[in-house]
């Protein structure tokens, strides 16, 4: 018996944005947030979003390499780590501050983030049931099993109807 494939879920830039400014309105009511700090790189784009629906100017980034081949997590390299005095907005813990990033899966990631910002509040577009405990805000949720086609990963191409990937 064959491995099943994983559910595709691609993403148009289009939903994309309206998913990152859901996401802005959910932290709308969430408090006042000094600063942002994203996860790149895929945090990037819906911190740019947010910021800008939120009015918030300070953004900070944190690198964390946990996809070294697009298709599989390896080991977990933090590149660049947040500036001192982001870290300190609200106290040490990084109260005030709001992380950003475009997808939460194992949880591997949000989890070094956090023991570098426990006071931080947590926040992604995209949400999987491994890391969904450690996420405070998120849109969507979507299988374990599902692969997002994100848009700046993507170039316009054919997808296979999902009938065709479940026969056998």
């Amino acid at each position: 018996m064959s491995q099943p494939q994983p559910k595709a879920f691609p993403v148009s830039w289009d939903q994309f944005h309206r998913d990152a400014r859901a996401l802005a309105w959910r932290l709308a009511g969430a408090g006042t947030f000094e600063a942002i700090v994203c996860i790149t790189r895929g945090g990037l784009v819906p911190a740019a979003i947010v910021s800008r629906e939120l009015g918030i100017r300070v953004i900070e980034s944190v690198c964390v390499a946990s996809y070294h081949d697009y298709t599989s997590q390896g080991e977990l390299r933090v590149l660049k780590g947040i500036a001192p005095e982001v870290a300190r907005l609200g106290g040490e813990g990084g109260k005030g501050v709001l992380v950003v990033d475009d997808l939460v899966d194992t949880g591997k990631t949000a989890k070094v983030v956090r023991e570098m910002l426990p006071d931080a509040h947590f926040a992604t577009v995209y949400a999987k049931p491994l890391g969904r405990p450690l996420v405070d805000t998120f849109v969507t949720e979507v299988s374990q099993d599902t692969w997002i086609y994100f848009p700046w990963d993507m170039g316009l191409a054919y997808q296979a109807p999902i009938a065709e990937n479940h026969r056998g």
